[in-house]
């Protein structure tokens, strides 16, 4: 399944903020909710009963905490409930299929998933269309799973009041912009502006510019950078060239930065046109100076979520050195399932576990001390080691291409290097200065100016980006958001 959720952008969006632009505070609300659940449904129709249900049950976990103020016990019991339920949703469609292939490849049986069983039944007495051979994973249920999870455990700690509206809480589970890919909002992000928020044109107008700076992002750079990816992963890694490994997953870091904080912008775009505050989710993290500094930068949102509610709550940094350590190693292992369902990603958590750690025990003080391009080019090469295990099927493939990157295929530049690296120079610098920050230093050299240069060079800038997209889009096959698998 393609999930077209930009065909949903572009031809419903412009109807939705007029009707939203014009509509009153609770009416809007209604208008999230009707628009959340058609944009999920847009690429996930059956599915959207995952949502709703997680939906529910945390409204009421949260409803019951509240009537039951003064009982302890009973409130524990809701938090207890919510938890299991969300944790348990992650657990049947996102790791039921990960688990049962473990055991049997384990134990050299054969067992079939109960969820599969489940799956062709209910084909049986309706062609619901569920997938009889592996569970499909439905869109974006880490992030709303989480976001939905982290009410019921801010209100277990007080942290927020109890939301008493239904619809204001659905409204703030199905918020479409950031329904499927994130950034994680948690509630007292936007607890205020659900019950009453601005729609102004300066506010729609940021929006819109982040929107397509989002965008250009997303389409311009991703998609055209993963395409030299595609093609280096479908090799055989034996045979490949050093450079031609090295310039796929470059081609890979620098898609899967584009695709994921180009959504991220474009979500908080809508959120600003829609007149919500997003959290950031990155800062520009291929120039940070250490691994620790790089996972402060990339995905923040994710970062703060295991930190509010798995690193602090195990004892954080509060409880010795050892276990220090131990809660790292947990939540690493935790941020690396959170990812994908696979032997792979877990891997690929506890390898940056093991860096931070080596971090902590004095290597950050010594990256400190480097010169800045020594300690950002280590943390860049860490991070790109990183993506050959989050982007590869096994370990054994992984292990194959980081041997091709050190000349295990042969050769050291081959024709498709050559031919490739001059086919898109422009888009690999481009892609290596925006990363590195060149377009916030232009914004801020575009901020000391005059309001007229601002607003010229703005509407100059947004008009082209979003007529370059567009016409992008039409004519482009290859479109794929990398954390709609999350």
């Amino acid at each position: 399944m393609v999930f077209s959720e930009l065909s949903f952008l572009y031809f419903f969006l412009p109807i939705v903020m007029l009707l939203y632009f014009v509509s009153g505070n609770k009416l809007r609300n209604i208008i999230i909710f009707i628009t959340g659940l058609l944009f999920y449904a847009w690429g996930e129709p059956f599915y959207v009963i995952i949502m709703l249900l997680s939906t529910a049950i945390d409204y009421t976990a949260g409803r019951l905490m509240d009537k039951y103020d003064d009982d302890n016990k009973k409130r524990k019991i809701c938090l207890i409930v919510s938890v299991c339920m969300n944790v348990g949703l992650l657990a049947v469609f996102k790791y039921s299929d990960f688990i049962f292939d473990s055991i049997n490849g384990l134990l050299g049986t054969e067992l079939t998933n109960p969820v599969v069983l489940v799956n062709r039944a209910l084909n049986k007495i309706y062609p619901f269309g569920l997938n009889e051979k592996r569970v499909d994973l439905p869109v974006g249920i880490s992030f709303f799973t989480f976001q939905s999870m982290s009410y019921t455990i801010d209100l277990y700690l007080r942290n927020i009041s109890v939301q008493k509206s239904f619809l204001n809480f659905a409204s703030y589970v199905s918020l479409f912009p950031q329904i499927v890919a994130g950034p994680i909002v948690r509630y007292e992000h936007v607890a205020g502006e659900l019950e009453s928020r601005s729609v102004t044109v300066p506010k729609i107008s940021a929006g819109i510019a982040l929107f397509v700076k989002g965008l250009a992002k997303k389409v311009l750079l991703a998609n055209n950078v993963g395409a030299i990816w595609s093609e280096v992963k479908a090799m055989d890694y034996g045979q490949i060239s050093a450079a031609t490994a090295w310039l796929g997953i470059l081609a890979f870091t620098f898609q899967i930065y584009f695709d994921f904080s180009g959504y991220s912008d474009m979500a908080s775009g809508l959120g600003k046109m829609l007149g919500f505050e997003f959290p950031k989710n990155f800062d520009h993290p291929y120039i940070s100076r250490s691994v620790s500094e790089f996972w402060r930068r990339w995905h923040i949102t994710l970062g703060s979520w295991f930190r509010s509610y798995v690193y602090i709550p195990l004892g954080g940094n509060r409880c010795g050195a050892l276990k220090t350590y131990r809660n790292l190693f947990i939540v690493w292992a935790l941020t690396g399932l959170w990812h994908g369902a696979s032997w792979n990603f877990v891997l690929w958590g506890l390898y940056f576990g093991v860096l931070i750690i080596i971090e902590r025990l004095g290597f950050g003080k010594v990256l400190e001390k480097l010169p800045s391009g020594i300690s950002m080019l280590y943390t860049f090469l860490a991070a790109v080691f990183g993506w050959v295990l989050f982007d590869t099927d096994t370990l054994g493939d992984a292990g194959r291409f980081i041997a091709a990157m050190f000349g295990a295929g042969g050769a050291a530049v081959d024709g498709y290097f050559k031919y490739t690296l001059v086919s898109n120079c422009f888009l690999l610098v481009m892609c290596i200065l925006i990363s590195g920050g060149i377009g916030s230093r232009i914004a801020e050299y575009a901020e000391g100016k005059s309001r007229s240069f601002k607003a010229i060079s703005t509407t100059v800038l947004v008009t082209g980006g979003l007529l370059l997209c567009t016409a992008y889009l039409v004519d482009a096959s290859y479109n794929p958001f990398l954390y709609f698998r999350f």
